[in-house]
């Protein structure tokens, strides 16, 4: 893993991990711990480097690799399994490795309790969890302890405003907007009070020049409100500057 300042344009910290390890994800806690998802011969889990960014334990085990990793504000640690058509939920304050599904039912299925191919995650302040049901071409919306979802964006959702191909990420700003990394129309929609709209990579098709994009896979804000992309087959992560900052963090 290499770690960037803002202002930066060579990395402050490249950090060592075991060579036989394939990292999968990273989710920086806002005390600074990091976590990752990672897969190592036949175990799968997630894991925390220590405090001297050199050892690292492992927090959690899965059944298959964790796609996407989230840690919410009550201190519980979210996993998604994409090739087991679930999302897998943890406290970090157990010492036992108990871990519970919360959505999904380990089947591929397109009714409101199932997912296929679950990818990125995201938990908001009041335990909502919103998932980018990569094959299902749609967002869902699990409400707190509910089995059922609402499809909020894409295929089903009740106002289709968007149609989305294969969504691969999935992030509130402050004001609970939406944004979604739609990966195979190689770009990024956003809401706000009129809906659902194309914010970069608007051209309809992919490319490498400053203003779209080639399989993008997951994106995340600054404190300004900037946008980052990882912008998978340009090997890049392209920063996109935003005028309206008061849409500024990823929670």
């Amino acid at each position: 893993m290499i770690v960037w300042l803002n202002t930066n344009s060579a990395p402050i910290t490249n950090i060592s991990l075991n060579s036989s390890e394939k990292v999968i994800n990273v989710f920086v806690a806002e005390v600074g711990d990091i976590y990752f998802g990672y897969t190592l011969n036949s175990t799968s889990g997630i894991q925390k480097l220590t405090s001297n960014l050199t050892n690292s334990v492992s927090v959690m085990e899965t059944d298959s690799r964790c796609y996407d990793v989230f840690i919410n504000k009550d201190n519980y640690i979210y996993c998604s399994i994409d090739d087991h058509h679930k999302v897998v939920r943890k406290s970090l304050n157990d010492t036992l490795n108990s871990t519970r599904t919360i959505a999904g039912t380990g089947n591929a299925g397109s009714t409101s309790y199932m997912l296929h191919t679950p990818n990125g995650i995201f938990v908001d302040t009041n335990i909502d969890l919103y998932v980018a049901d990569y094959e299902n071409n749609r967002i869902q919306l699990f409400h707190k302890e509910q089995p059922n979802a609402i499809t909020v964006a894409g295929s089903g959702s009740l106002n289709v405003t968007i149609t989305l191909y294969c969504p691969i990420h999935v992030v509130l700003d402050m004001e609970k907007y939406l944004f979604i990394v739609d990966q195979f129309n190689h770009r990024i929609i956003g809401s706000n009070e009129d809906g659902f709209h194309c914010i970069v990579g608007c051209t309809g098709s992919s490319g490498s020049s400053a203003n779209t994009l080639y399989r993008p896979s997951s994106m995340a804000f600054d404190s300004f409100g900037n946008i980052y992309v990882v912008d998978q087959s340009n090997n890049r992560i392209q920063k996109f500057l935003r005028l309206n900052n008061t849409l500024s963090k990823y929670l």
